[in-house]
């Protein structure tokens, strides 16, 4: 893998997707960070069919916590882990009022401040709703970038800073869901899809395969 290889693979991935973006639902930072928060060991297909109806009925943190734990609870109880979930989202609301004037900060540090926000959710955050070049590595992005070579790692802040250093500054602000699409649909945990794989002459992966 050099420099001259990494930014071929990410002019096809923009080629083939100019405008990626998250596959949760939301409309304010506010909807992203709790999509987010509700995601963790969760399908985006899950937490958008929550969320599709707790939005319309409470989507600022005085809405959720105007709609009480129980009433939040309610409408999530669909959602892996949703106990939990729901009390870190009640807990981040009322920080969020009384510390933010209830709005999301846009800082990593006061982000993961928040009850369930870790550094990967405050890269989502940063990234899709601030428009900040940040790299949340989740188990997609960590898979595809050690496979490919792109950036080699052993664990996830270690592929995050690789991915910083080595992704042409073109491509930083959409690399995080071009990877995470990849991983989702193409390079997945398996067995990857080689065969279909628009960057698979790019990538170091010795045990390619030849399914579409």
């Amino acid at each position: 893998m050099n420099a001259q290889k990494r930014h071929e693979i990410f002019a096809r991935l923009q080629a083939e997707n100019p405008h990626p973006t998250t596959e949760l639902n939301w409309s304010t930072p506010f909807e992203l960070l709790a999509a987010v928060l509700l995601s963790a060991q969760a399908t985006d297909v899950g937490v958008n069919k929550a969320t599709d109806k707790l939005f319309p009925v409470a989507n600022t943190p005085q809405g959720i916590i105007d709609l009480g734990i129980d009433g939040l609870k309610s409408y999530i109880k669909t959602i892996g882990l949703f106990n939990t979930k729901a009390e870190n989202l009640m807990k981040t609301c009322h920080l969020l009022i009384n510390q933010h004037d209830g709005e999301v900060p846009q800082t990593r540090q006061a982000l993961e401040a928040l009850p369930g926000v870790g550094r990967k959710t405050a890269n989502v955050i940063l990234n899709t709703a601030f428009g900040q070049p940040t790299i949340a590595v989740d188990t997609h992005i960590f898979r595809v970038s050690n496979r490919t070579g792109i950036a080699k790692g052993k664990d996830v802040v270690e592929v995050e800073q690789k991915l910083l250093r080595h992704i042409p500054s073109a491509f930083k602000q959409d690399a995080h869901h071009w990877l995470i699409l990849h991983g989702r649909y193409t390079c997945i945990a398996r067995k990857p899809r080689c065969g279909s794989c628009i960057i698979e002459d790019l990538c170091d992966y010795k045990d390619k395969t030849e399914l579409a």
